[in-house]
């Protein structure tokens, strides 16, 4: 059953289909697993292993990944009749009525949810360590993070608990955790994939749904499920041109291809690691017959930009907590906040909706400055983080002051993307000399997509990915 496991989510579905095991055999290794490990690495928060069995008599025949093992972040992703925390001691005993479309059609396509994963509090950093559950533990080196938001769901691929688990990417919650721990994380174009009945979209827009996974197939084969148009959702992505599982076998062609090493942000400070991975990836994109140069937009230099960036975040997570203070039928306090989540909470509060406004209005012109790049290339090349793999307690929670300013040049490279909307992937191509992953990031122009994944399947033919943290 081990070597079963190793295989990524299509390989598994594929075994089922051929006999080889059975949906139950399959299931229950995976909690066998998740049990041997997870103390050490604590990445589900809530499982549901015995509702997970009682549903294997319910799977349907036919469906594309019948009797999959999957797990999914308790962050967005809700489930009805499940317990919906989103790292927060606020939400303790809250249940939710109804799944989120996502989730519905990962059910419908056969996956088996076996929990719910863990996450900071309310995603608004990328460390997963929350007061109410405590840290999650990096498989490459145990002192290390799994990277955050989706740090839950990233060390438990990773680990081999499961092939696949849910994400979610505001700022880099998906690539980062995926650059960390070693895996395949692409954020979606916005608009890809819906949030609702809940809500319609995440941090006003900047927010998207997506996945961690091995390899690139179940990134697209995945994301093929859970992406589409919902009639009430606010807007939608363009079409892509067919599935993405399709655009695996299919060349990239020639591709016109700029990349940065040092963010031109002069706030960013250069680091060698990050940098040796991007150097690293072009080379290969360039044995690979790409033209490949030297060359980012040069909006991606604007110094306001983290400021209005963060007053959107924060203003959303003052939104959330007066829905959160509606939805338990009791105002949220900010003494049960951790104090990143207090300041932010604070500094929201203080903005005018004017202000919020305005804010939403320099984005939209920062995403035309971004997208007139993509004019003239195809795919931008970069650092996934803008730091070296980091330890748990970098980000200390009592010392804002630092981890802020740490936070600041982690994500300089990610969270520009959440404002464009542009769909971004993080592939693991480089290694410190300690062994920890560092990921690169391969971002298009909007909506598509459909090129990322071919580029990305190219150049997983050409280097294939090591998992070493297997269990």
């Amino acid at each position: 059953m081990d070597e079963v496991l190793r295989l990524d989510a299509v390989g598994q579905a594929q075994a089922v289909r051929e006999g080889r095991v059975s949906p139950r055999e399959l299931v229950e290794a995976a909690i066998a697993k998740i049990r041997a490990h997870d103390v050490e690495l604590n990445t589900v928060v809530h499982p549901r292993f015995e509702r997970a069995l009682a549903e294997l008599d319910d799977l349907q025949d036919g469906t594309p990944f019948r009797g999959v093992p999957i797990l999914v972040k308790d962050l967005g992703w809700a489930q009805a009749g499940e317990p919906y925390g989103a790292g927060s001691s606020t939400l303790d005993g809250v249940e939710v009525s109804d799944d989120a479309h996502a989730v519905t059609r990962l059910r419908e396509a056969g996956f088996v949810i076996l929990g719910r994963t863990n996450t900071p509090e309310f995603g608004t950093t990328i460390t997963t360590e929350p007061a109410v559950h405590g840290p999650t533990r990096n498989p490459y080196d145990l002192a290390y993070s799994a990277g955050g938001s989706s740090g839950g769901s990233a060390a438990a691929v990773a680990a081999g608990m499961v092939a696949v688990a849910t994400a979610s990417d505001g700022g880099g919650s998906i690539r980062i955790p995926a650059g960390a721990c070693g895996l395949v994380g692409l954020k979606p174009t916005r608009g890809r994939s819906s949030h609702g009945p809940a809500q319609g979209e995440g941090w006003s827009g900047m927010s998207t749904l997506g996945l961690v996974s091995r390899t690139v197939r179940d990134t697209a084969a995945v994301l093929d499920l859970i992406t589409g148009y919902v009639h009430g959702d606010p807007y939608a992505a363009p079409a892509l041109p067919g599935p993405l599982a399709r655009e695996v076998r299919a060349e990239p062609g020639r591709l016109r291809i700029g990349f940065v090493r040092e963010h031109p942000r002069e706030d960013v400070p250069f680091e060698p690691e990050p940098a040796a991975a991007v150097t690293g990836a072009a080379a290969l994109l360039e044995r690979l017959g790409h033209e490949v140069e030297e060359s980012w937009p040069a909006a991606l230099g604007e110094s306001d930009f983290a400021t209005f960036f963060g007053a959107i975040v924060s203003a959303n997570v003052a939104a959330e907590l007066e829905s959160i203070g509606r939805w338990r039928g009791k105002p949220v306090e900010l003494s049960e906040l951790e104090p990143r989540n207090q300041a932010m909470a604070e500094a929201g509060r203080r903005r005018t909706a004017v202000d919020h406004i305005l804010a939403l209005q320099w984005i939209d012109g920062y995403r035309r400055r971004m997208a007139s790049w993509w004019s003239g290339h195809d795919v931008l090349l970069a650092p996934t983080l803008g730091i070296p793999p980091y330890p748990l307690g970098w980000f200390p929670p009592d010392d804002l002051s630092t981890s802020f300013g740490r936070t600041g040049p982690a994500v300089a490279f990610t969270s520009p993307f959440n404002a464009t909307g542009q769909p971004a992937i993080s592939l693991p191509l480089y290694r410190t000399a300690e062994g920890l992953p560092v990921g690169v990031q391969l971002v298009a122009a909007a909506g598509r997509e459909d090129l990322l994944v071919r580029l990305a399947a190219q150049v997983e033919r050409a280097h294939p990915f090591v998992h070493s943290a297997l269990r």
